[in-house]
């Protein structure tokens, strides 16, 4: 339903997007992830048609947003960054006027309140709300309309806890069927509401998979956490390095009886944890704990996105 291909844009000298290419299709929640800067909300801005691409193109649904905006943004909901509200109105009366704009009614702004959770605040004027409640008045404005597109730029933003896991849910029903792209730096909502997720550094694509595949890529896949006792920490270190594939053994506690620690495969997907149940079974350890990591998805995020940075030395001006 989204298609996006080649795109980019320029600022000046500055590229803020890189001709950055990904599709997203009905059924799929993807998370658009990148650090301050990363080019997130630019990107989404010209997907929604709010902002000219420098090349490239976006098609939404077969249809060329630059050439037929109109038709484009109808299968469209938008939650942009700063939402912008009209503070002098009722919740109600906001989404009404917002609905009548679009061609819908009353059963609409009723389905979005309720669907939002705004029931307790309706009648309120929004300049009396909390940042949490102003945030989910943005969203319901976006899905007021039901469209069968939704971009939702940083939607749990300002909202506490509970209100986070209650909109994480709502994206992840309405990604049922819907084709669903929302921008996060918060790892966690990737894997509580997401198919699939892309993380973007300096206006390129560094990395697209699901949660799983992401994961995978990060150093600690694969390793074995493993809590053993029975024989002195550094005894059971040097029989575990001995095992076949082992490439390094880290230990995180040990002591005359027992050592914790992590082992580090030489290859990906290559299994220890027999070797490791056998050395237990032979020496007569008790193994408390054998556990295979999958991976970190915030490991996987700095390794992509945390560049070198240059600090240069200034010369101390009472230096002579």
């Amino acid at each position: 339903m989204i298609s996006v291909k080649n795109l980019s844009k320029s600022f000046g000298k500055k590229l803020a997007v890189d001709s950055i290419s990904f599709e997203v299709k009905k059924g799929e929640v993807l998370g658009f992830l990148g650090p301050n800067g990363a080019g997130k909300s630019t990107t989404m801005r010209m997907v929604t048609g709010y902002l000219p691409p420098t090349g490239g193109e976006v098609l939404i649904d077969g249809v060329n947003v630059s050439e037929k905006p109109i038709s484009a943004k109808k299968k469209i909901g938008y939650l942009p960054e700063s939402a912008p509200l009209y503070s002098d109105m009722t919740v109600s009366s906001f989404l009404a006027f917002t609905g009548e704009i679009r061609g819908k009614g009353s059963a609409e702004v009723k389905d979005a309140i309720e669907t939002c959770f705004l029931e307790p605040v309706k009648n309120q004027s929004i300049d009396t709300l909390s940042k949490g409640y102003r945030h989910r008045t943005c969203l319901a404005q976006s899905i007021l309309h039901d469209p069968e597109i939704l971009i939702l730029d940083e939607p749990t933003d300002g909202l506490d806890p509970n209100q986070k896991q209650e909109v994480r849910n709502l994206i992840k029903r309405m990604g049922e069927d819907k084709a669903i792209i929302f921008s996060t730096h918060i790892l966690e909502e990737v894997e509580a509401a997401c198919t699939r997720a892309i993380i973007i550094d300096q206006g390129r694509v560094v990395a697209d998979g699901t949660p799983d595949e992401l994961k995978s890529k990060s150093k600690s896949a694969g390793a074995i956490a493993v809590s053993i006792s029975g024989m002195a920490g550094s005894g059971i270190s040097s029989e575990i390095k001995s095992l076949p594939d082992v490439s390094d053994v880290i230990e995180l506690a040990s002591s005359d009886s027992s050592f914790k620690g992590q082992i580090i495969p030489a290859k990906k997907n290559n299994s220890l944890s027999e070797g490791v149940f056998n050395i237990c079974k032979e020496k007569g350890l008790l193994l408390q704990e054998l556990k295979v990591e999958e991976g970190r998805l915030d490991d996987v995020f700095r390794e992509l996105t945390v560049a070198d940075t240059i600090i240069e030395e200034k010369p101390n001006s009472s230096q002579s």
